[in-house]
């Protein structure tokens, strides 16, 4: 067993013998995102490095303290990436933050069947869980289903399952040709064609609108880009403007995002009409991704989205926290009973002492 893993053992073990809480953390590029969780650090950063990559598998297995840079740049090297597009929002973001956050970039809402969020593309897992136990989950082959649903579970849990020191992912090739396109469109108008277009066999993989601009992106082979681009129409981005564009919208750098006002993640269905707040806005995932700028308390921004159909979380915590979280303490809409009945019969069986990320992702658990 290499120094890494056993430091990171040794630590939770004697956090288990004093009965202290272990705050899990790689890079920290994801330390605003969820509730605020007041315990002793654990940094995985020791334990890092890919495991296995088989190219022509389209299969990657890594540790949880690797660079998601260093692993994107291993992937590109050989024509392939992780279809997910994970936002990275600093440069030390690792692998296994990657999956505890479930966060998935512009990409997320393509069409077809190669693009998805994280969940869609974890193979196997192991985890190191409340009790000591090194766990593990599903494999490291795609027609392998074994324990599956239980690497699954992870992606998205902050940590609250236990500390996830390993990941096997599928991975997809590059598009061979990708064309970005600006048009100018109303938001209602923007939506209706978004929909339009989600039901017909265009390569969009991914489309973004604010304030009158619509900019979709074209991914696949270079005719059905150059057939796509010439029957939607629109002002095409050149190459390098395009990159920067998506790369922005995907870690927040976009100047939109920037401020003291608290950042609103709604997921909605993407026919979904317009939120008609007043309030700036921007658009996402053919429409089921509407980022909200907005200091109105959290009950009536999650009471909107639920209206609508979906849900609201508290992505970005503005200055002072600005009143927006001070409703029901949590970064997270509320979960009903069955739900709720869930989270704590996983985290019973997990992590019974609440030894990981308390409170990170629900108060209380």
């Amino acid at each position: 067993m290499s120094t890494g893993l056993e430091l990171l053992r040794g630590q939770v073990e004697s956090a288990l013998a004093s009965g202290t809480a272990l705050r899990i953390r790689g890079g920290g590029s994801k330390d605003f995102y969820g509730n605020a969780s007041a315990a002793e650090l654990l940094d995985t950063r020791a334990w890092r490095g890919i495991e296995s990559y088989e190219p022509s598998e389209l299969v990657l297995t890594a540790r949880c303290g690797t660079s998601l840079a260093d692993v994107e740049q291993v992937l590109a090297e050989q024509g392939q990436m992780l279809a997910f597009e994970p936002p990275h929002f600093s440069p030390g973001a690792t692998l296994g933050g990657c999956v505890a956050a479930g966060l998935a970039g512009p990409r997320r809402a393509s069409a077809g069947f190669t693009h998805g969020g994280i969940r869609d593309f974890l193979l196997g897992a192991r985890l190191l869980d409340g009790r000591g136990r090194l766990l593990r989950f599903g494999g490291t082959v795609m027609k392998n289903v074994a324990g599956f649903d239980v690497s699954r579970v992870l992606a998205g849990s902050l940590g609250v399952l236990g500390l996830i020191v390993e990941v096997s992912l599928k991975v997809v090739p590059r598009p061979a040709c990708e064309r970005s396109l600006r048009m100018e469109m109303k938001e209602t108008e923007a939506l209706d064609r978004l929909n339009e277009w989600a039901g017909r066999p265009l390569p969009v993989s991914a489309s973004h609108w604010r304030d009158g601009e619509l900019t979709l992106r074209l991914s696949g082979s270079e005719p059905a880009v150059r057939q796509a681009a010439s029957r939607l129409g629109g002002q095409v981005m050149d190459a390098d403007s395009s990159s920067a564009f998506w790369n922005a919208l995907r870690d927040h750098q976009d100047a939109w995002f920037a401020g003291d006002t608290p950042l609103w993640r709604l997921s909605l269905p993407s026919t979904a009409p317009p939120l008609d707040s007043g309030e700036p806005q921007c658009i996402e995932w053919g429409g089921a991704q509407r980022w909200l700028r907005s200091n109105r308390a959290a009950s009536q921004i999650r009471q909107q989205a639920a209206a609508l159909g979906g849900h609201a979380t508290l992505f970005r915590r503005g200055a002072g926290d600005a009143g927006a979280i001070s409703n029901d303490g949590s970064a997270f809409a509320p979960l009903t009973a069955p739900l709720l009945a869930i989270h704590k019969r996983l985290k019973d069986e997990f992590d019974p002492r609440r030894l990981f990320n308390p409170d990170r992702l629900l108060p209380g658990l």
